[in-house]
Formats: structure tokens, sequence, C-alpha cells
């Protein structure tokens, strides 16, 4: 994987556990993340598809809400340790399970730290632009009970902000 620099265009629900409705699954993945920093965002991410070897990321978000700047690159997993060490605090284990929509459209359904009182369930699906976007509707494709909860640009309704309530206090 090369460094990815690109414009993240995503939408973000709150959900109850996987989807019903007869998606075509893509991917599972387990995940553990941790953040240097929540603002601007420097987090650090283990990512585990059954039969395949770890990857280890770290990513650069800038501030935003629907839209925002992210720099993603390979670290090796000495790196990755380092750094984990260097935060101190456990990282979130996540597990994502990545669904085909129609027109070409991913759904990832994450489980997060599952194993506490704090555990939660939330979806987000990317777009290439904001236009896009913004006009999409869950009801499209058969989701719109499902992803009926949007938290789009909600303050602490993010990653970062749970990590903080969580990790931090």
């Amino acid at each position: 994987m090369q460094t990815a620099d690109h414009m993240e265009i995503e939408r973000k629900w709150l959900v109850k556990g996987w989807p019903d409705e007869d998606l075509p699954l893509i991917r599972e993945e387990t995940m553990r993340q941790g953040y240097v920093t929540v603002e601007p965002t420097v987090r650090i991410r283990e990512e585990r598809a059954a039969g395949e070897e770890p990857k280890f990321l770290m990513t650069l978000k800038s501030s935003g809400q629907l839209s925002r700047r992210e720099i993603e690159f390979p670290v090796g997993r000495d790196i990755f340790c380092q750094i984990e060490a260097l935060i101190g605090r456990p990282l979130i284990p996540k597990v994502r399970r990545t669904y085909r929509l129609p027109g070409g459209l991913a759904l990832e359904v994450n489980h997060v730290d599952a194993a506490e009182r704090t555990a939660f369930w939330y979806a987000e699906v990317e777009f290439p632009s904001e236009a896009e976007a913004l006009a999409w509707d869950p009801a499209s494709c058969g989701l719109g009970n499902f992803l009926s909860l949007e938290v789009t640009g909600k303050p602490g309704e993010s990653m970062g902000a749970y990590w903080q309530r969580t990790r931090c206090s």
C-alpha cells in the first residue's frame, strides 16, 4: 500500500447491529485503533481480515464534518508497537463488515468495544463527491430503517470523541 492522500467524504449513522437486509458481504476485518491526537486526527490502526497478514497503518485527518483530507500510509509492526506504547492507553477494538451497495457504494458497519459497557455500532458510506453524499437516500437501497439515525457532523459522534470519552478521562 502506498501513501494515500485524498478527500474523505462520508456520512455516518448509529445503528443496532448488522443489517438485516440481504446485502453482499465484501469483507470482514478485526481492528484495533488508537489516537496520538484527535485535533487534528493522528491515528494508528491494525487491520486484519481472516487468512491475511495484519496491516499496520497511520492516518492523519484534517478537521471537517462531511469532507476532510485524509493521508494514510503503512507503518511496520515495530513502529506501530512503539507508537502504541507511546499512547499508553488500550486501543479500541472493532469488527467491521463491508457490504456492497447498488451503484458501486459500500456500507461499512462497525461494532466498537464489544466487551465494554460503552460498546456501540455505527455505519458509514463513503462517496466520490459532496453532491452525491448529500443527494443519497438510504431508502433507495432498502436501508431507510437501518440508517435512520444519522450523526454526520454531530459533535461527540466521531471515533476520536469516543477515544477521548473512554480512554482519556
